[in-house]
């Protein structure tokens, strides 16, 4: 199986690091890493437009096939290499371990989660994997790593719908204490954000991004609940967000569709002078 794996923490980053030579130690696997130069996290699926990208190749570590760094975003280096630098396109994207959760919400800012969707809408099967930061100081990327590697030998039984993809949330636990794996939907995992007001030394104001999650009144069916319960979660994603049921109601609203239909404005116009002259006669 041909890999390309990827991140938003940046190549140097652990989490990628740990991923990369776990899945390279299989003789059947041929791994592949692009990922940015630097840590990209929260930006999205953000495109670079303005200025140019460089890549730079580097020491793969492990068995890695090849190395490549990029001063663009996570989408930028899928993009790149399956459209450029990859001989042939992979089998499968893997983006990740990204040293943090991507749940609920948090997808809608994730690069992590972008550098995969990026993947699947060039129409080859993807995966975000992220993994939970606790108050604990060590990060346990094995279990995330051991994980996807047994996700991998199930996955031709995924059967994805096209332009999707899977997204993988495992606590940050040992392997021996994780309790099994919980197919889920995304659920809330909104903050209490708010912005601190601070002073530079030179007397200039700057604001910091701050809060917390909030994670209560999650369903026992979300991939919050899941990993607060020490469980990895999987989650299908698909980018197209249509809110089916508001649109099935305002398919039936006459009063929007007609907002800008000038023949439908003229018509109302001519019966309401109709009324008038009439009234009037």
């Amino acid at each position: 199986m041909k890999i390309l794996i990827s991140n938003d923490d940046g190549i140097h980053a652990e989490g990628i690091r740990v991923l990369a030579e776990f899945l390279a130690r299989k003789a059947e696997n041929e791994v592949y890493v692009v990922a940015p130069d630097r840590e990209r996290s929260a930006t999205g699926h953000s495109l670079t437009l303005h200025k140019p990208l460089r890549v730079e190749k580097v020491t793969p570590p492990g068995n890695v096939k090849g190395a490549w760094l990029t001063t663009g975003t996570p989408s930028d280096c899928v993009k790149l290499a399956v459209m450029e630098i990859l001989e042939s396109p992979p089998d499968i994207v893997i983006s990740g371990i990204n040293r943090g959760s991507n749940l609920g919400s948090e997808l809608l800012y994730s690069g992590t989660v972008a550098a995969a969707m990026e993947g699947s809408f060039l129409n080859i099967p993807s995966i975000a994997v992220s993994q939970m930061v606790t108050s604990e100081m060590e990060m346990h990327y094995e279990t995330a790593a051991q994980f996807v590697q047994k996700l991998l030998d199930v996955f031709p039984k995924a059967h994805l719908s096209n332009r999707s993809l899977l997204n993988v949330n495992i606590p940050n636990v040992r392997w021996s204490d994780l309790k099994g794996c919980a197919i889920t939907e995304l659920g809330v995992r909104l903050y209490d954000d708010r912005f601190e007001k601070r002073t530079d030394p030179r007397g200039r104001v700057y604001y910091w991004l701050t809060g917390q999650a909030l994670d209560t009144d999650e369903a026992e069916n979300s991939d919050v609940w899941a990993v607060l319960n020490n469980m990895a979660s999987v989650t299908p994603i698909s980018f197209n967000m249509t809110d089916r049921n508001t649109l099935e109601r305002l398919s039936h609203l006459q009063e929007l569709k007609d907002i800008g239909d000038h023949q439908t404005v003229a018509h109302v116009s001519a019966v309401d002078a109709k009324k008038m002259n009439e009234h009037a006669g």
